[in-house]
């Protein structure tokens, strides 16, 4: 559930470039809340495109990884 919460971000504008966001991001994490191993695996996707894109630090993406796997 914390990657989602992480991605659901601060900010209030909406990002200059959508389209480039969900060439990078997908749509996997639409309607995923984590409850079960289906929407882990796609949390766990969405993850890999922003480490992949380095929108999260490696620091970040290893987190998520030792937060995955508790």
């Amino acid at each position: 559930m914390m990657p989602a919460l992480i991605l659901a971000g601060c900010g209030t504008s909406a990002p200059a470039n959508v389209s480039g966001l969900r060439a990078v991001v997908g749509t996997d994490l639409v309607g995923a809340r984590g409850a079960t191993a289906a929407d882990q695996h796609r949390i766990d996707r969405t993850v890999v495109g922003l480490c992949a894109a380095s929108v999260w630090t490696k620091s970040e993406c290893m987190r998520h990884g030792e937060l995955r796997d508790g």
